[in-house]
């Protein structure tokens, strides 16, 4: 539980948690927020890491970082071939292993993770690996699902970049332009909210979608 209240107090105070965090380490923060956005996309057992939210924050810290430690550009290229690294390894992982996931053998592997992903390529096929970024749960386990379903490797690595290029840059770039407007930086635990729950829309409307497309059991 002290882990769970620990990971929401980090993911909802951002802002002041990465001031610290580059007091204490400086150059060495960038190590740090590329391990984090790697493991979210790389490894299958950690969606629940900060994405979104740890990008917007990490713009906004760059544009008012007098140290001139962080760089948003720098940050750019560094967390997105993190980005693409990390969806490559979860893509090979998946291809390791493949259909033998959905026997529910691995304890750490939620089957149902796993068909809701599936859903998202049955309706937008490849563009599933781009679509994905902007939604969590879906971001960790959509190359995972492609490599069980060995996607042509170049095919995958192109909609990987894309992705992976609009992700980073979309969301650490807005946090750099608006995330020190007042409104925003003295309400940020509120719009970090805001973001996690616009991001997973998309994933709510599969699932009550899924819902009301099962058949009504009749006596």
């Amino acid at each position: 539980m002290d882990l769970v209240s620990g990971l929401i107090d980090f993911i909802l105070h951002l802002d002041a948690h990465l001031v610290e965090l580059l007091r204490q380490y400086g150059i060495w923060l960038y190590g740090i927020v590329f391990f984090i956005i790697f493991a979210e996309t790389g490894f299958v057992v950690t969606p629940w890491l900060p994405g979104d939210s740890l990008l917007f924050a990490l713009g906004a810290l760059a544009a008012v970082d007098d140290s001139g430690t962080l760089s948003a550009p720098l940050l750019t290229g560094l967390l997105l071939l993190a980005a693409v690294l990390g969806n490559s390894v979860n893509y090979a992982i998946g291809r390791w292993l493949g259909q033998a996931v959905y026997a529910g053998h691995y304890r750490f592997i939620k089957v149902a993770y796993l068909r809701r992903t599936e859903e998202y390529f049955a309706r937008y096929g490849a563009m599933t690996i781009v679509i994905a970024r902007f939604i969590p749960i879906v971001r960790t386990f959509a190359p995972f699902v492609a490599g069980i379903g060995r996607m042509a490797y170049l095919r995958f690595q192109a909609f990987n970049l894309v992705g992976a290029a609009a992700w980073i840059g979309l969301l650490l770039w807005a946090g750099y332009f608006f995330g020190n407007v007042p409104l925003v930086k003295n309400n940020f635990g509120i719009v970090t909210l805001l973001i996690i729950v616009a991001s997973l829309v998309p994933l709510a409307f599969v699932v009550l979608r899924r819902r009301s497309d099962a058949p009504v059991a009749r006596d």
